[in-house]
Parts: C-alpha cells; structure tokens; sequence
C-alpha cells in the first residue's frame, strides 16, 4: 500500500512538473481561452488580411498542399496569385516587384523541395538588397522530426541567405509574425526574409483535429481505448486546442514603423567640404540610391544640382535617363585613376571595383552605406576612406547637393570624360562593322536593339557574354529600366525578373536579353506567361556555346569540354509554350542595308507583343573578340 501510495505521488508531481515546464516554455496559451471547434476560418485567411493591409496585390507562387490556403485566402481577397514552373521563379518575380515598387515582394512555396528550391533566388536577392518575404510550408507543429512529408530543418537552411527566418508555432502567431517580417525585410540594408508555416497552422481546427486522430473515428464502440491512447489523446487534445487558442482574436494587421539611419551633420559639413575643393569629382551609385524613401525624381534632381560626373551601377542604372551629360558609361578605371574626390553611394569594394584597388591612394574617398560590413569591405587593404558614413546614401546625396548649392565639375574633367565615352562608342561601331562569319554579329544586333527600344523599355539581363556585350551597347531609359541579377551573378533570373516586371509596369517594353545557356534556366516559363497574359519580349543571343567561360578555359586549359551547346531551335520551343517564335539568322539578302534589316525585324517582334504576345527571338549569331580579355571569375 505504501509503495501504490508512493508510486502515485511521484507520478503526480512529474505531471505537475510537466505542466509547470509546459507553461514556462510558453506551450500553453490561456488555459481558459475557449477554442471556437465549430469555426471554418483558417490560418491562410490572417496571412491573406495582413497582405492586404501592407498594400500587396500580388504574390508568385508554385502550388502545394502545405500552404494551399495562403492561395485560396488571397484570391478571395482579390489579392492576384501568380502560379510560376519553378520555385526559384517565384522567389525572382517578388525580387523584381520588390525592386520596381518601393515595396515588398511576396512569393509563397510549398514545404521541403519547395523551399530548398528558392535558396540560389534567395541569396541573389539577398546580395541585390532587395525586400522580400519567402513564405514557406512545413510538416506539422507535432510531427516535426518524425519523418513526417517533405520534413526537413528548413530553418538551418535558409538561415545563412536571410536577414531573419521565422517559424510560426501557433495560429495566434501568424498575423504578428507577418508583421516582423514584412517590417525586417524593409527596414535597414533591405533583404529575403523567410516565414515558415507548419501546415496544422492554416487549416481549419476541423480538418487538423481529423489528421491528429484517425484512429477515433474507425475504433468500435466495443473496443474502449486502452489508457495509454486516453493519455495521447489528452494530450493531443490539449496541443489541438493550444494551436487554436485565440487564433481568431483582432490585432493590427498593418506595417509596422521603423527607423532609418541618416548621415549627421558634421559628416555631410566633412563631405561637402573634400567636394568643394575637388576638381575631379567622380560619383559611383549602387542599387541603394534607389531604395525609398528618397524618390528617382528627388535623386537625380540632387545629381544635376551637384553638376558631378557619375557612374550609375546595378538598380541606379536609368537613373539619369539614356542620355544625360553627367552620366558616364565607359572607361570607369581610368576615370577613377585621375579623380581626385570619389563618393561611393552605395558602392561596395568588392570585385566590381577589384576590392578597392581601382581607387587611387590619393584621392579623398566618401563612402556611405546602410550596411557597416559593406560600408568597411577591403577597407585598410586596398583602400581607406577619408570619411565612412553608415547611413542612406539617397538621403546623403540630396542633403549634400543642399549644402553644396550647384557646385559644378570643371568643364575640362567632364569633357575629357565625355572624350573617353566618344571614343569606346566609336570602337563599339567599329566591332559591328566587322564579320562573324555565317551568323548575325552580336554587336551589331545590339545596336539595332538600341534604334528602336521605346522610352519605357526595361531590359532583364540574364547571360553572360551577350549580355556583358548589351551592358556597353544599350542603354538603360529610365529609373529600373536595367534590371540584372546583381553582385551573386545568378543565371536563370530572366523568367521571374520579366513576369514581375512587366506585371508592375503593365505599360512599359519588357525586353529578356538572354544567353542561350541561361534561357535553359526558364524557358518554360513562356507557358506562365501565356496564361497570365504577361507580354514580353526575349532576345536569345544564339551562340551554341557558353562563350564566357570557353574564352578562358580553352586559353588556360587548352579545352572547351562542357563549353558546347547547340543552335537549338529555342523559338521552337518558345512556340510549343504558347508564345511566338521568331529564328533570326541572317541580316537579308547580299546588298540589303543589314541595320534597316535587323531593325525592321526588331519592330515586327515589337508588333507581336502588343498584339498581347510574348515572343522569342532566337538571333543565331557567331563569335566577337569584343569582350576579348574579359574574366569569367
């Protein structure tokens, strides 16, 4: 009897033990918080009413059925659900809205594949600095590593390629974690943000409470459950009622505030002082000029106010429009030789300007950066800045141009510039003169893209040769009018970046300017802009080789194995899609004006994707020593 009396005790105070370590580690929410049982709602309806409430009317998505009622939620709330053939995909389209827009990008992918699927889209985005939220399915809050579908710790995963990863326990938690996430994804050096959403939290508690007890429904009524199974079922009524404790109680659904890091005074009086006394002021601009709150209009009336000669890189690319006199194209090395002041705004040391090496010991540096680590790369090893401000560089740019007070570059550095710009255009011209055997030379093709582009064109860059040719032969026309994958060099954004695109500007001339090799990366994804009725435009420069790798491969290595593609009938297949195919492989016949050609053909493409078509343009064309010289790596 003492022993049965003991026995009871200890196991009395390991259940109270059990609910007190419950308590604590937050698993219970107001044990008198009635759970509405009789309730249809579901999770996916909070995520859909706080989307609304940031002001997003779209999101991309690849469908399955983790997170099913984020997209049955969100159509019903007339938010436009963007169904893609590739996760990665979906994480571009919200990476170009989010950069076009000022605002969030949104993409919605199912558990396991689905997510390891967006890790290449989300770490390009993380380096482009664009703001964005990966919301992602999962297994079960209870089933979490129990070798439950598509379980896996996704959370370790994507950790290293987001500024936060987020995973939601409990209903109650969705609406809250949204929040943070959309707020974090904006807020400082701008970044993916991921939202893991465990399946049991967005559907109803009917259906959950079904697939958390099959076995009650099929017991016979003469077979009582033993009392272990009355334990597990106690306990899996109390975890079923704790996820759906106070699921459906109103909170705020809209953003939430956050600050942003300015230049102070004393470092913009430090700055305008080293550029009043500069007589070869040169201004660098990274993506960030870009980023809100400072608007494209306000930038470049900062810009013309300084009277500086600038390069524009990454999203500043258009900034100053196709032909503004401070914008700079060309020869930026030998430009940054004989500055003697250089803003870098928004500009990072780190390959793109050789680690730092291209800036010259003598001359005064300005940098200023939102994130400190990009703010100091290289800093101390191949450059040293007389002045680092961690801060907005838009909003650096526009107080500096107010102290400042039209300051203007001496005519004869902005004219030698301009001297050196004239110069690479007319070997520009010259390479297109030349022949490239029995195909269309790329550089000419270029130039005739160049002629008949509108003002509202956007070109996505997705390639590395051909495209690396286009970045010194087009121009972009205006803010977000050159839109490529950023410092990551990713290949296979063409698709994602032109569906977002051209669904946020519905008006302008969406242009893919493709390699063969990386048109391989979404191709299919012609068939999602058939039934979205997206109209764009793809120029494939048809080399049958990865040309940018072979050039240093064949000379270092003496071989091109893996370098060889085919002049793959890509219209072809274009066409099998749903869109329109178009094989350009020669300029005419002998004696026709091949420019008129190529631009008359340019045109008709033109005509056919305001008839509401997307059209593929497969140009066969042959090898350039134009990029002769250029690395890979």
């Amino acid at each position: 009897m003492l022993a049965l009396l003991l026995l009871v005790t200890v196991l009395s105070s390991l259940f109270i033990l059990f609910l007190w370590v419950e308590r604590q580690l937050g698993l219970v929410y107001q044990l008198n918080h009635e759970v509405d049982e009789e309730s249809n709602r579901h999770g996916g309806e909070l995520v859909a009413e706080c989307l609304k409430a940031h002001g997003v009317d779209r999101l991309f998505t690849l469908v399955g059925g983790h997170v099913s009622p984020i997209l049955a939620a969100c159509e019903a709330l007339n938010i436009a659900v963007i169904d893609v053939r590739h996760e990665a995909t979906a994480v571009f389209a919200a990476d170009a809205t989010a950069r076009l827009s000022g605002t969030i990008g949104v993409a919605v992918v199912t558990a396991g594949p689905g997510v390891t699927n967006t890790v290449t889209a989300l770490q390009n985005a993380r380096l482009a600095e664009s703001p964005l939220v990966l919301m992602g399915g999962a297994a079960a809050t209870i089933l979490k590593g129990r070798g439950a579908l598509q379980d896996i710790s996704q959370m370790a995963l994507l950790r290293p390629v987001c500024k936060l990863c987020l995973s939601v326990r409990y209903v109650r938690e969705i609406t809250p974690s949204l929040r943070l996430a959309i707020s974090t994804a904006l807020e400082g050096t701008p970044g993916p943000v991921f939202l893991e959403l465990p399946i049991d939290v967005l559907y109803p508690y009917s259906i959950v409470r079904r697939e958390l007890s099959p076995q009650a429904s099929h017991r016979p009524a003469s077979h009582p459950p033993s009392l272990s199974q009355r334990m597990v079922n106690w306990y899996l009524k109390r975890h079923l009622n704790n996820l759906f404790a106070g699921a459906w109680t109103s909170r705020p659904l809209g953003p939430l505030p956050f600050s942003l890091l300015r230049a102070s005074s004393q470092e913009l009086d430090a700055a305008a002082a080293i550029l009043e006394k500069a007589r070869r002021p040169l201004l660098l601009l990274g993506s960030q000029v870009m980023l809100p709150p400072t608007t494209s209009v306000k930038l470049r009336e900062a810009i013309e106010e300084l009277g500086f000669p600038c390069y524009l890189g990454g999203m500043a690319r258009g900034l100053l429009g196709g032909s503004n006199v401070l914008h700079i194209r060309h020869n930026r090395r030998a430009a940054l030789r004989q500055a003697d002041a250089i803003v870098l705004a928004g500009a990072v040391c780190d390959f793109r300007l050789s680690y730092g090496r291209l800036l010259p010991k003598s001359a005064a540096i300005v940098a200023v950066n939102r994130d400190r680590e990009q703010l100091m790369r290289n800093k101390g090893i191949f450059w040293r800045p007389r002045i680092a401000v961690q801060g907005d560089p838009g909003c650096f740019l526009v107080e500096l141009s107010r102290r400042l007070g039209g300051k203007r570059s001496p005519s004869d550095w902005l004219d030698s510039l301009h001297e050196s710009d004239s110069q690479k255009d007319d070997e520009i011209r010259m390479k297109a003169s030349q022949s490239s055997g029995l195909y269309l030379n790329p550089v000419r093709l270029l130039l005739a893209l160049e002629d008949i582009l509108p003002p509202n064109a956007i070109l996505v860059a997705d390639g590395g040769d051909f495209v690396g040719t286009a970045a010194y032969v087009t121009r972009a026309r205006g803010p977000g009018g050159w839109l490529d994958p950023g410092a990551f060099g990713t290949l296979g954004v063409g698709g994602g970046f032109a569906l977002g695109a051209k669904l946020c500007r519905p008006e302008a001339e969406v242009w893919i300017l493709y390699g063969d090799g990386s048109l391989g990366f979404s191709l299919a994804e012609f068939d999602t802009f058939k039934r979205h009725k997206v109209a764009v435009i793809a120029l494939v420069g048809n080399d049958a080789c990865w040309s940018q790798i072979v050039r240093d491969q064949r000379q270092i290595l003496g071989t091109d194995v893996a370098c060889q593609l085919r002049y793959t009938d890509y219209h072809v297949a274009a066409e099998g899609l749903g869109g329109r195919g178009i094989l350009l492989d020669s300029t005419g016949d002998q004696g026709d004006d091949e420019d008129a050609h190529l631009r008359a053909v340019l045109s008709k493409v033109q005509d056919m994707c305001r008839e509401g078509s997307a059209v593929l343009v497969n140009a066969l064309i042959g090898q350039s020593d134009f990029r002769e010289g250029s690395i890979s790596v």
